[in-house]
């Protein structure tokens, strides 16, 4: 996952690099999951927010899909 250029949004990638969305950030403790491409499946009925952070949205994401969502080191300012 990394952070896109407007500082808001975080790009969901998986292992083998293909886009499965972004986690955005609306306000101060308010995250969203938009699960796109495949992903839209693999994450159908998952609480896609808002989450009070974006450890919890990822959190969500790992609970849900049963997988290790992490950030890129070093690449976001969270």
């Amino acid at each position: 996952m990394k952070q896109l250029d407007n500082g808001m949004a975080w790009e969901l990638v998986d292992l083998l690099g293909r886009a499965t969305g972004t986690v955005t950030q609306a306000a101060p403790n308010e995250f969203t999951i938009h699960p796109e491409g495949h992903a839209l499946t693999t994450m159908a009925g998952m609480k896609r927010g808002p989450h009070t952070s974006l450890d919890a949205a990822l959190a969500e994401i790992e609970k849900h899909t049963r997988g290790v969502c992490r950030r890129d080191p070093g690449k976001d300012r969270v």
